[in-house]
């Protein structure tokens, strides 16, 4: 099953990741109409910078999923077959436990929606929208073998954790 990997020495914080996540979540689809939508919609990668390097942030979609097990209302579910946590908005009563023990501080609460806001690897097309976005590269969304191979090959820097 796929993974998003980061190749932290690519990115340049430009936020194309930012914007087509957003935009992609928007009820429009597009751009300039998701800017003036009344309900704002927000990217679920974040690029943060920290160090003289920047990292995009979104949902790991963790083998272990502390989030998953933090869940009070069950809301959250992990799907072995397809390796992805899955967000149920009808079950959330935005506790924010998932917030509080996500070790990568992937997930982040809409305060005003009343509910996190997490990566779901763009569950409605086939790759995350955040991939085509970038243009160096930097995000990728590949089998663990392909990254391996990658990483032997020293074609990216370093296995993430």
């Amino acid at each position: 099953m796929k993974k998003l990997y980061y190749d932290v020495s690519k990115c340049l914080a430009c936020k194309s990741c930012e914007i087509a996540c957003a935009v992609g979540k928007s009820t429009s689809g597009e751009l300039f109409k998701a800017i003036f939508e009344e309900v704002k919609p927000q990217s679920c990668v974040e690029v943060k910078t920290t160090g003289g390097k920047n990292f995009p942030i979104a949902c790991r979609h963790c083998k272990e999923h502390p989030c998953v097990s933090a869940c009070i209302a069950g809301a959250l579910s992990y799907d072995q077959a397809k390796g992805r946590v899955i967000y149920n908005k009808d079950k959330c009563v935005g506790c924010w436990m998932c917030v509080m023990v996500c070790p990568y501080g992937a997930i982040r609460d809409n305060k005003e929606l009343k509910i996190p806001i997490r990566c779901d690897l763009c569950a409605d097309v086939d790759e995350p929208r955040c991939i085509k976005a970038c243009p160096m590269g930097a995000i990728m969304f590949l089998e663990e073998e392909e990254f391996d191979k990658m990483l032997a090959e020293k074609k990216v820097n370093k296995k993430p954790v």
